[in-house]
């Protein structure tokens, strides 16, 4: 059986793969999506068996049904091999005591008595603006003081400034954060996770594969990928360069089938501690050619706002460019509802011109509009 790689971290011995349980196998029931519970188990059960011994889950995942599911996988003695994680829906919480009560849910919903990981769940500045009037702080303790849990965490996504404030807000175990080649200079940043790493603050990485995309390169992309000596997947080089970095302690990757679990398993089986210079050159090749497949080139200057229809136009653009880049539409899509729903979307354009004569970057903006207009709406 192949060994997977493990870190020491704070007295525990972690699998730097950790299964992500926000992708778990699905099915039809009743005409919705569902966890596929057979198959799920099975799915964790044969991770854990591999050699992973991370487990990570939260209170919103698969509509609130990913807890009870991983609670029923870690039974018959899985739970003694793991360390677990779930995460505190910081959107539920509006009075100091929705903190124990949820907490309190979520060990039931696990059916366990102990997590070892408790993070806050997508910290932004909003939400440590509540968490602190809300005393979050004399929860954590409370919580670790009885029992509950074992480490205090949170998970992250806002801009570098604001990570720098709550990691400097509380004395935090790890922090979770959105990570790969493409993200080093978004949300936490690598500079954040170094601050991090000087305060001795574990990291654990989500995305590292951009929600897959990265799995799944353009052709073009493809192309430099499958030239490279020595051969190297897509997977493998997004993981590679992540795993290089000694602030990074375990690696999230959502697993939904058992090849995926094969897959992973092999690869980081053979993870490099470290990428040798051409390695982080080639790296850095793939950014700027995913970077350069720009559709529309906003820089998100905003000039072109307040729009007098009310169209959101960076809003809009910017997303579209980042999805279109890693060649995964359906990530705008998804996030393009939520305009239309809120009536700031691009069919709302009358072609006025004025945001075109403020554009510093010359872009045809009601051209753009036109075009996701006709696709998306």
């Amino acid at each position: 059986m192949q060994t997977i790689a493990v870190k020491e971290w704070g007295g525990l011995n972690v699998s730097r793969l950790g299964i992500g349980c926000m992708r778990l196998p699905t099915k039809q029931e009743d005409g919705k999506s569902a966890i596929d519970k057979p198959e799920a188990i099975k799915l964790i059960r044969a991770t854990i068996d591999g050699g992973v011994n991370y487990v990570d889950t939260a209170y919103g995942y698969h509509d609130g049904n990913s807890e009870l599911v991983t609670g029923e996988a870690l039974k018959d003695g899985y739970r003694d091999k793991v360390s677990l994680a779930t995460k505190l829906p910081s959107w539920l919480v509006h009075k100091e005591e929705d903190m124990d009560r949820l907490l309190n849910e979520q060990l039931k919903k696990l059916q366990v008595e102990h997590i070892d990981f408790y993070l806050l769940h997508a910290l932004n500045k909003a939400h440590i603006d509540n968490y602190r009037k809300l005393g979050y702080q004399k929860f954590l303790e409370r919580a670790k003081a009885d029992g509950r849990i074992g480490r205090a965490c949170f998970s992250f996504h806002d801009d570098a400034e604001t990570f720098l404030d709550i990691l400097n807000d509380y004395d935090w175990a790890m922090a979770q954060v959105q990570f790969n080649y493409l993200d080093d200079e978004n949300q936490a940043t690598l500079e954040g996770i170094r601050a991090a790493g000087r305060k001795g603050v574990g990291i654990v990485v989500m995305e590292p594969l951009r929600g897959g995309a990265l799995a799944n390169p353009p052709d073009g992309i493809r192309a430099m990928i499958e030239e490279r000596e020595p051969k190297r997947s897509p997977v493998e080089w997004a993981f590679d360069y992540v795993a290089q970095f000694p602030e990074v302690k375990v690696i999230l990757s959502g697993i939904s089938t058992l090849e995926q679990a094969r897959d992973n398993l092999g690869i980081f089986s053979r993870l490099p501690e470290t990428l040798s210079a051409a390695d982080q050159a080639f790296v850095a090749e793939l950014k700027r050619a995913y970077l350069a497949r720009t559709k529309i080139g906003c820089t998100g200057c905003r000039y072109c706002v307040p729009c007098p229809q009310g169209v959101a136009i960076p809003d809009i653009f910017r997303p579209f460019d980042d999805a279109y880049r890693v060649n995964s539409m359906g990530s705008f899509e998804w996030g393009y509802k939520d305009k239309i729903d809120k009536g700031i979307d691009a069919s709302k354009c009358v072609a006025c011109g004025a945001c075109e004569a403020a554009c510093p970057q010359n872009i045809a903006i009601i051209d753009n509009l036109a075009m996701i207009r006709d696709k998306y709406n």
